[in-house]
């Protein structure tokens, strides 16, 4: 069985959700949007990693998790020019072993408006 995590991060106006649970396993998912008003966060590669991360972190904390229960994580950029600045801000959170598993992929464009990346992620719980 499916259960839905009410994260409250999740625009309402879509037909989606930000995490979900089946079991041991979540699934999340995340982009650089301010919980509280709902807009992308401005500035550059690092505000909206950063943004993403925290996003994920309040995810997972519903479910009953930690950053460090991710078993993986997908990253979704719009620039590989981007890749160093996520990087540096990605290794303050993960900042032991053993690391998510990880794929960082370039695409063309971002569903959002403004948005430089996103991220999904794969959770193991107890």
């Amino acid at each position: 069985m499916i259960e839905r995590i009410d994260t409250g991060i999740a625009p309402s106006s879509a037909p989606i959700n930000d995490a979900v649970r089946a079991g041991k396993h979540v699934w999340l998912v995340a982009i650089a949007e301010d919980p509280i008003t709902g807009e992308i966060v401005q500035g550059g590669i690092e505000v909206q990693a950063r943004r993403c991360i925290e996003n994920l972190e309040i995810a997972i904390s519903a479910a009953g998790g930690t950053l460090a229960n991710l078993a993986m994580v997908q990253i979704f950029l719009i620039d590989s020019a981007d890749a160093a600045g996520m990087n540096a801000v990605y290794r303050e959170y993960f900042t032991g072993q053993p690391y998510p598993v990880r794929a960082t992929v370039v695409v063309k464009e971002l569903l959002a408006r403004g948005l430089r990346i996103e991220m999904t992620a794969m959770a193991v719980l107890d």
